[in-house]
């Protein structure tokens, strides 16, 4: 493989944790007398950043959230990954097997990222290349992680691959004028969601992770 780069969104690609933090909000917000079911969680903020929801929640339940919100999400999330998070199966395998240059761009914050990666073992494989939307101006869908991600690593955009899960998140490597695979294999992704992420502009569409080398072979003739 001769890609300049592949760069993994974090959650729901790298580590299985989509449900557990939906899961969370959906319980904090009950406790704030908003009903709200995990598919309405998944469906209009998986992939942006928590500001970035929180900010449309206040908007659309006419509230405030405030900064207790973000430390209740943070205690309750850390809580449940130390007993229920995974990595995803199959990625340690895979990243042994990409020759190249490999990193993390996540709408998650730093501190985030830095525990749940450690809790699976795989913040060590990649820092310090490991780049927050809190590093940049705008978050996901915008293309401006992605490209901060190809300046720090010195990679060509055009040669870079994006493993992705959201819609927000591949539209985003859309922008940026990388190739957008879109992953569908964590517990939060419904059986419409491999479309969803074709419709936003993923080449192509996996559901396990061991598929990643193979399509990345596969597409680089394209790439030429």
């Amino acid at each position: 493989m001769n890609w300049d780069l592949v760069i993994f969104d974090c959650d729901g690609v790298l580590i299985d944790s989509e449900l557990l933090t939906i899961r969370v909000e959906v319980a904090l917000l009950a406790e704030l007398v908003i009903t709200i079911t995990e598919e309405e969680i998944i469906e209009p903020y998986c992939g942006i950043s928590m500001t970035a929801m929180v900010a449309d929640l206040e908007a659309r339940f006419g509230c405030t959230l405030g900064e207790e919100f973000h430390s209740s999400h943070a205690t309750r999330f850390a809580a449940i990954c130390e007993t229920d998070l995974q990595a995803m199966a199959g990625v340690e395998a895979v990243l042994d097997g990409i020759p190249g240059k490999t990193c993390v761009a996540s709408s998650s914050s730093p501190e985030r990222l830095r525990h749940t990666l450690a809790l699976v073992g795989l913040y060590r494989r990649f820092d310090p290349c490991i780049y927050s939307a809190t590093m940049v101006a705008r978050g996901k869908p915008a293309p401006d992680l992605f490209l901060y991600a190809a300046e720090r690593m010195t990679a060509d955009p055009a040669c870079c691959a994006v493993v992705e899960d959201s819609l927000p998140g591949v539209a985003a490597a859309v922008a940026a004028g990388m190739t957008a695979i879109g992953f569908v294999g964590g517990g939060h992704c419904s059986a419409g969601r491999a479309d969803q992420l074709r419709s936003a502009g993923a080449v192509v569409v996996i559901d396990r992770m061991p598929e990643l080398l193979r399509t990345l072979a596969r597409l680089l003739p394209r790439l030429r």
